[in-house]
């Protein structure tokens, strides 16, 4: 029987309403299980990097609860002695959601934390430079990509122990794993070659090239079908097949320093949310189609991304900001900004991570690790549609990290960030930092020094002004962003 077309009309949304409930769980998990309410057992991490600690955030309240310490600021890192971590950078969890793993780049650490009581289970060491780690979906192993060589490093889970190295492209950036535990999915940060490993034997089974080499991000969808990375050099994402032969589907242009993505399902379908840091969006598309849905601004330089246990919010790490941005999924609009600490990196919601207590053990105040003021730079002439470069000043006692995210200019050309006595840059001009953009005219720029006293300095005789210059320390050319009055 053929029905009517306003039957029809009245009938297809409660169909695909009903096919999306069914089609629940969030990443990493599979779409086949359950959704997992927001409750006050459930709690969100973020690894940051220059506090070098991990806040812990309810988000019922959308309160943060405390810190975990895992190193000092500056300049007590710098002792030959020193004994804490740096750098503190890379999170993931293990699939009981009772371990929390984060990796600290500076000091080749990978740290096991009890999510129930946020102790320090145990540290395991590896080779140079490491960035993101994972557990395997059955638990037993946690995979690390050692970005600074050329392997990923192989944890057996229980003993804490490294058994085993896989060979990888060199710079591998991140990992992460098919719902079903069958394949790793591992990008690579200094060649444009993205592996895929089979899980059971360790051995390499697919090969997706990378339209450029700095990925730092990747995502598995939970209905097995789709990966997704971004590029952070090009401002682009690439999708391809999730199963053999790992075709490429799309090849997205989202904006200058694309950070991380993650994938989402909720009443409306499923999306992928990407943050664009150099231009302080998170952008929105359809897994299915890769249209662009939404563009919401969440602040400055946002970096890490991931969905609540229902898929209902997805929290964004304001690098620049030092805050979370939270987002109804179902609006697309933020809801919420939760303070935090130093320049967030990657961070992980984890469902029901405290199950017995209070969950704020072994927490400390955030103290000087919610410590930091923001400054922007305009560029010289410029137009409505350009974003002003954010910086950041990170707090470390007597100094500040000075972290800038510069967009809008020329690709691949070098630049100085320096100081001016003069507030139009006219004057003569301290170099605080030599970079080259990126493809896609952008870098995040460091430095180190008092550089908040001299400028946010009242004496106009002393003060100092953020500018950004063409060429090299040995011939300093024009200037072409200057520090916003």
């Amino acid at each position: 029987m053929k029905l009517p077309a306003v039957l029809l009309a009245l009938i297809t949304p409660i169909l695909l309403f009903s096919s999306l409930a069914s089609f629940a769980g969030q990443i990493p998990g599979k779409a086949s299980a359950q959704d997992i309410p927001i409750t006050h057992q459930d709690r969100m991490y973020a690894a940051e990097q220059f506090s070098n600690t991990v806040s812990v955030t309810d988000p019922v309240d959308n309160k943060v609860l405390g810190v975990i310490t895992l190193g000092d600021p500056q300049p007590t890192n710098l002792s030959p002695l020193y004994r804490g971590e740096v750098l503190t950078h890379g999170l993931g969890f293990s699939p009981d959601h009772k371990t929390l793993v984060a990796v600290s780049v500076g000091t080749n650490s990978v740290t096991f934390i009890d999510t129930e009581t946020n102790s320090i289970k145990h540290k395991t060491y590896v080779g140079r430079a490491p960035h993101e780690a994972f557990f395997t979906p059955d638990g037993k192993e946690v995979w690390v990509t050692v970005r600074g060589e050329d392997y990923v490093s192989v944890i057996d889970a229980k003993t804490y122990q490294e058994k085993m190295r896989i060979k990888t492209p060199v710079g591998p950036g991140m990992q992460i794993f098919s719902p079903d535990g069958k394949y790793g999915y591992v990008c690579s940060s200094f060649t444009p070659e993205t592996v895929v490993v089979s899980v059971a034997d360790h051995e390499i089974v697919g090969r997706v090239p990378q339209v450029s080499p700095f990925c730092p991000n990747i995502a598995a969808s939970p209905d097995g079908k789709q990966v997704w990375f971004t590029l952070k050099d090009t401002g682009k994402v690439q999708v391809f097949e999730a199963t053999p032969p790992f075709n490429p589907l799309k090849t997205l242009d989202v904006g200058p320093i694309a950070n991380h993505v993650n994938l989402v399902i909720n009443a409306n379908g499923s999306f992928a949310y990407i943050t664009v840091g150099g231009l302080n969006q998170v952008q929105v598309y359809r897994t299915e189609t890769f249209e662009k849905v939404a563009t919401i601004p969440v602040g400055n330089l946002p970096h890490g991304v991931w969905p609540s246990g229902d898929g209902t919010r997805v929290y964004v790490g304001l690098e620049n900001a030092d805050a979370y941005a939270v987002i109804d999924t179902l609006t697309n609009q933020v809801v919420a900004n939760i303070p935090i600490g130093q320049a967030p990196q990657a961070i992980a919601y984890v469902p029901n991570a405290v199950t017995k207590g209070t969950g704020t053990d072994n927490l400390k105040p955030l103290g000087v690790a919610g410590q930091a003021a923001h400054l922007s730079l305009h560029a010289v002439g410029k137009t409505a549609d350009q974003p002003p470069s954010s910086v950041a000043l990170f707090n470390q006692g007597l100094i500040q990290v000075v972290q800038a995210a510069v967009t809008g200019l020329e690709p691949k050309q070098p630049y100085i960030l320096a100081m001016s006595n003069q507030s139009d840059g006219t004057g003569p001009l301290q170099p605080l930092s030599a970079f080259t953009t990126n493809a896609a005219g952008a870098a995040v720029v460091n430095a180190v020094g008092p550089i908040r006293q001299i400028v946010q300095n009242d004496v106009p005789d002393q003060n100092r002004y953020l500018v950004i210059v063409t060429g090299t320390p040995d011939q300093i050319g024009a200037v072409v962003q200057l520090q916003s009055k």
